[in-house]
């Protein structure tokens, strides 16, 4: 089994109003240190493994679904589960 955790952000030309009003929100908490906020998605996957290229596999699941590619960039991490 592999677990793939998949970050995706907002790409830096595109303007994030969430993370706007989450520093807003900290520096009327006293956090006055903090100078960008960008807000993004996390998500985990449980793969079964198998013959095809895991790489591909994540690349398109990513591409096609888990990120708006015009407007957001992704990275992923791979790690071996052991099954329970």
């Amino acid at each position: 089994m592999l677990k793939v955790k998949v970050y995706v952000t907002l790409r830096e030309s595109v303007l994030d109003p969430q993370g706007s009003a989450v520093k807003g929100s900290l520096h009327s908490m006293g956090y006055s240190e903090v100078t960008d906020v960008r807000v993004g998605k996390y998500l985990e996957l449980t793969l079964e493994k198998s013959d095809r290229d895991q790489d591909v596999i994540i690349r398109e699941m990513c591409e096609k679904l888990l990120a708006n590619t015009v407007i957001e960039d992704f990275r992923y991490e791979v790690e071996e589960v052991v099954a329970k």
